[in-house]
């Protein structure tokens, strides 16, 4: 047996390497190594008011706080029984869409197409396609500025709450965006028609896929949880249908469904929801692939570049539809209860679980990120490609770009380790 091991992956969110375990000319097994330190996310919310959860949960990730703080609220307002305004939800829906806008196309320009063109890293890149990042950059800067404008600063927004908003902005706020969403609508158009000319490697792996599901949009935090086998849950039972699994090589515990690695993410997404996009992204779609579930890794980044359209387009929907909640946050009346909660992070479900007392402070809480639901996956997809280049020279190469087909969040995903008790960690 013979173990080969690489160092850090490179532009990946977090600490993490790859270990090939090689019998002869076979591939025995891969482990994604995930050695950076668990943050106890989990145990530093035990005894804090609810008040507090989504300012903390905004912390786990610099990149998609908006995820947590929907999915925190979301499952406390359930255990309290509260039920927010239309307008609260749209608001919520909007913000969202910002963190997908800059989320994407931060990865899409800076992490993921060196991978594609052949260079180190998007610095290298943008010599050659100075224009192209440019364009990347306005994306990415038109998701910061909806994110300032309804959460009050595009890191760890401020102005999310459990029952809605701290404040509500003004109509007027939102409709100075319109032009800035505008062109970044044209740019992103753009850039899908730049990432179709792309030459994707063959490798279409069998893997359920898991997302929200909604039966009248493309959905972001709600609907219900389905997967590509048929499977349809409340995020009531999501918890209780995924195996929850310590591996001795990962500070993140991975997942399993039926037994079995699942994906969520783009892929996930677009595979279950593709006719509930918005009407442009929905053209580019057709456009750009064929009919039928979209089952290349590889492909995920022409995913998310759909997706940016799609979240642009949504904006400037919401933004025109605007009308200011009469109450901008709704008082809770805290009770002993659990609820659970669930939305689409940018990587994928983001499932939040509370036990609160009854004079809601915090009793226990379980969050599920994405990158930790794709790790399992990962491996198996690492295992089957890298056994094509055990010979190559290019055998790390392609397993980084592997890895980074899920943008994985690994830094998202290590607030995980259970201390069992015995001698078992």
């Amino acid at each position: 047996m013979k173990t080969l091991k690489f160092g850090e992956i490179s532009r990946v969110e977090g600490e993490g390497s790859v270990t090939l375990h090689k019998n002869g000319d076979q591939l025995e097994s891969v482990e994604l190594r995930i050695f950076e330190p668990p943050r106890f996310f989990e145990a530093f919310l035990q005894g804090r008011d609810f008040s507090e959860v989504p300012d903390i949960t905004a912390r786990i990730c610099g990149i998609c706080p908006i995820a947590y703080q929907v999915s925190c609220s979301l499952a406390i307002e359930r255990a309290f029984g509260m039920e927010v305004s239309p307008e609260i939800e749209s608001l919520r829906r909007l913000i969202y869409c910002g963190e997908w806008i800059k989320s994407h196309a931060l990865h899409i320009h800076l992490l993921h197409l060196p991978d594609f063109f052949g260079f180190a890293d998007g610095i290298e890149m943008s010599r050659v396609y100075p224009e192209e990042i440019l364009r990347g950059l306005r994306i990415k800067k038109a998701g910061n500025r909806l994110m300032e404008a309804v959460g009050g600063r595009a890191v760890h927004p401020i102005n999310l709450r459990v029952g809605g908003f701290a404040s509500a902005p003004e109509p007027r706020v939102l409709q100075e965006l319109v032009p800035t969403l505008d062109a970044a609508l044209e740019d992103a158009i753009a850039a899908v028609h730049w990432v179709a000319r792309i030459e994707f490697p063959h490798f279409e792996p069998e893997t359920p896929y898991v997302a929200m599901v909604h039966e009248s949009e493309y959905p972001i935090h709600q609907g219900k949880l389905a997967s590509s086998e048929g499977t349809v849950w409340t995020d009531e039972e999501f918890e209780s249908s995924i195996a929850e699994i310590q591996v001795p090589h990962s500070n993140s515990l991975h997942y399993r469904l039926d037994g079995k690695s699942y994906q969520v993410g783009p892929l996930a997404r677009f595979n279950l929801n593709r006719e509930r996009l918005t009407p442009i992204a929905h053209q580019l779609a057709s456009k750009v692939f064929e009919h039928g579930p979209i089952r290349n890794p590889f492909k995920s980044v022409l995913v998310r570049a759909i997706e940016t359209v799609f979240a642009l387009e949504e904006s400037l929907k919401l933004i025109a539809n605007y009308v200011p909640p009469e109450l901008s946050l709704i008082v809770a009346n805290p009770r002993a209860a659990v609820g659970r909660g669930c939305s689409e992070a940018p990587r994928g479900i983001c499932f939040h679980s509370y036990e609160l007392a009854a004079d809601g402070s915090v009793v226990r809480a379980n969050i599920v990120p994405p990158t930790s639901q794709n790790l399992a996956c990962i491996e198996d997809d690492l295992k089957s490609w890298a056994s094509e280049f055990l010979d190559s020279d290019e055998l790390q190469f392609e397993c980084e770009r592997m890895v980074r087909n899920f943008d994985p969040c690994i830094s998202c995903a290590t607030h995980f380790l259970r201390i069992r008790e015995g001698n078992e960690v």
